[in-house]
Formats: C-alpha cells, structure tokens, sequence
C-alpha cells in the first residue's frame, strides 16, 4: 500500500505543476491524422508537373510550324524548285525476289494461279496505302540467283533483271497501272464487296505514265503482244538462257491468264455485283 500512496503523491504532484486542459493544449495522437495536399518539394509541387503558365499548362499546343516569334524554318530558308509536285509523286513500296520466294515457300501466295496487288496484300505480310500516294509495288532484283518459282505476276514496276528472273524459270511477268480507286478496291476486296456496289472500270494510266505501261521492254499491260514475244527471245539472248516455251507448258492456261485494261479483278468483269453474304455474283445484262 506504500507503494501505491508514493506513486498517487507523484501523479498528484505533477498535475499540480501541469497546466489546466485547454483547446490550446490539445493534441491528437501521433500519425492519426494524414495531410491529404502534395507539399510543395524542391521545385514547388503544386503545379503537377504541369510547369507555371503557357500552353503546357493549359494543353493549348503550339501549331505546328510555330516556333514562338521566331521566323519559322520553311520561311528562313529559299524554295527550291526540285520539290515541287514532291508530295504528289507516285510511291511503289519495294518487294524483292527473296521475300516472294519466302512467301511461295511458306504457302502465304498460291502460284497456281495469277498474282496481282490483290495475292500479295492478302498474304497479311504486305500493305499496301492508296491514301499515301502507294500506287502499287515494285519488285526489285535482291534474291535474284535464288528465285526458283514459275509464276504469273502483275506488278507495278520492274526493271530489266527482274524480268528476265521470272522468265528464266518460265514465268509470265506484266506492269500494270491502277488508278486509287481500283488500288483501295485491291488492297481489302472484302470491304468493298460489303458494300454491295458494282465494280467499276479501271482508269487509263495519266500522260506521264503512259510510255511506261505500252513499252514492250517493261513488260507493260498495254504494249503489243508480238513485241513483247520478240522481246523476251532478245533478254534471254543477253542473259544467256534458254526460253521456255510457255505454250508446251501443262500450266498454260495460267500463265496466259491476263486482265482487260479497264478490268480489276481476274475473273470479274465491271459492272458486276458480288453478294458477300449470299455469295453469288449478279451479272451485267449484255
């Protein structure tokens, strides 16, 4: 009990010393309360990362060009004359040798039939962007000793090597102009065809294009059938291989397979009308 009286005299006595409870002496507990603002850290942290002022603040981005009072860079420096007309070029997105041969190789493209921009986008390996002036592809010569395919292939662009690549093997090449609107129709048919409009005539390549798609030497669609037969006995004299005749061929029917000018698609004529969801096709009265 003398412990308990020592230990009463103690707290009496210090509540004697202590101040009376007031508001200003209360206190909460240590950590009860947590300070919900961001404090303002070495550069200030009220800002949110949003910086103090101007349009990085209030997301009202500069045009582009502007460069905040100075003269801009397409003023500073003189037109020259070798870019005009420069964004309405027409573009031909590159496909080698190699990567046709990887793709027969790997059954992306079936060449017992003819191949035209329409194969070649539906690999799913190649696009092709009318809305970014892409007219087409151009087939170049990288892989040139190792393409082994026979095959009936429409492209845009080739040059001489190339040509003489797929005849050498026996194949059928041929340049072809596409107007946009027949390229949008090629690169997604499907989509097209859900619209359920008639197909329409191809249009005649421009002023500027049209010595490249009647020259024989190019292989192009609208040259002179005997020329191009002279032709390509004249490559194969100067490339130093034998021509196959492509008439003994058993795939004759194939390689001799060619689209009129104003048409699209191999075996659809313009005008027609293809139902996706019923799958029939409506025919043009003659």
């Amino acid at each position: 009990m003398a412990h308990l009286r020592e230990t009463s005299d103690k707290a009496l006595k210090l509540l004697r010393t202590l101040p009376r409870v007031q508001i200003g002496n209360l206190r909460p507990n240590p950590n009860s309360k947590q300070n919900d603002k961001r404090g303002r850290a070495q550069h200030g942290g009220d800002k949110h990362g949003a910086g103090n002022k101007g349009s990085g603040q209030r997301q009202n981005f500069m045009r582009l060009g502007y460069e905040t009072g100075n003269q801009p860079f397409y003023l500073r420096f003189p037109y020259e004359p070798y870019y005009k007309g420069h964004h309405m070029k027409r573009q031909y997105p590159p496909i080698s040798l190699l990567q046709l041969q990887v793709l027969i190789d790997t059954n992306r493209i079936d060449i017992s039939q003819p191949v035209d921009i329409s194969t070649l986008c539906n690999s799913g390996l190649l696009k092709l962007k009318p809305a970014e002036m892409e007219y087409g592809f151009q087939l170049t010569d990288e892989g040139l000793d190792n393409f082994k395919a026979k095959i009936n292939i429409e492209v845009q662009h080739a040059n001489e090597a190339v040509i003489a690549a797929i005849e050498r093997n026996g194949g059928v090449i041929r340049t072809a102009y596409y107007d946009p609107r027949s390229l949008h129709m090629l690169a997604n048919a499907k989509k097209w065809f859900e619209k359920g409009v008639p197909i329409p005539y191809r249009m005649m390549p421009p002023q500027d294009a049209m010595d490249y798609y009647t020259d024989a030497k190019n292989r192009g669609y609208l040259a002179n059938p005997e020329e191009i037969s002279k032709d390509r006995l004249v490559l194969a004299q100067k490339y130093g291989y034998q021509l196959p005749r492509i008439e003994d061929d058993s795939a004759y029917e194939m390689l001799s397979a060619t689209k009129d000018p104003r048409q699209v698609f191999y075996g659809l004529e313009p005008g027609w009308l293809i139902n996706v969801v019923d799958k029939t096709i409506m025919r043009r009265k003659k």
